[in-house]
């Protein structure tokens, strides 16, 4: 905002209409030095040709006064153009200005302004997120020890038991009893085959 003081009250079409009118003076004033210039290059020409010295010297007089009025048009044509270029910088800041304030008074800018509602909001934002995450943990951590009890053979239902070790024990001993039984029956067998051959 420009605050208290006489750009205030400036409009932005009085700026533009500034910009419009220097930079047709400007280019007036650029049109004017190139058409001078094409003459002093004509007379420059004429002036080498020419015979008579009289109209030699009054060429020279004349290409003279074209360029003290080139030089002057051209110090005119840079001021103009240099003021042209600030006052497109002050539109720009009427433009940056107009945007910010048209901005500022939607309503959820004006909720942003409100820094101490803001910051309360945030906090109580981290708040409920951290007792969620918090509520999400401890339910994992209950599925967590759910499972564990589920796979555990703690339990007398899955566990073997005294009489169960006993026959489990018996199992294993009638397991082993005939693997032997059998390794003696294939060594008799061979036994009795190499004494085949050997009658023979």
């Amino acid at each position: 905002m420009f605050g208290r003081n006489k750009f205030k009250k400036l409009k932005r079409e009085d700026v533009v209409n500034a910009i419009i009118e220097q930079t047709k003076q400007q280019e007036e004033l650029e049109n004017g030095i190139l058409a001078k210039s094409a003459e002093a290059e004509s007379l420059m020409e004429r002036g080498r040709k020419e015979k008579n010295r009289d109209i030699k010297l009054l060429c020279a007089k004349k290409i003279s006064t074209l360029q003290e009025e080139i030089k002057r048009d051209t110090k005119r044509a840079a001021f103009l153009l240099y003021n042209v270029k600030l006052l497109e910088k002050l539109k720009a800041a009427i433009d940056d200005n107009r945007f910010i304030e048209n901005t500022t008074k939607l309503p959820l800018n004006k909720l942003l302004s409100d820094q101490k509602a803001l910051a309360a909001f945030l906090e109580s934002s981290v708040q409920n997120r951290t007792a969620a995450e918090e509520a999400l943990v401890g339910a994992d951590e209950l599925f967590g020890a759910y499972e564990q009890a589920v796979e555990s053979d703690n339990s007398p239902i899955y566990s073997a038991n005294k009489s169960d070790d006993e026959l489990l024990a018996m199992f294993e001993m009638q397991e082993q009893l005939d693997s032997e039984i059998e390794t003696d029956s294939d060594t008799g067998a061979v036994e009795r085959r190499l004494g085949e051959l050997q009658s023979e």
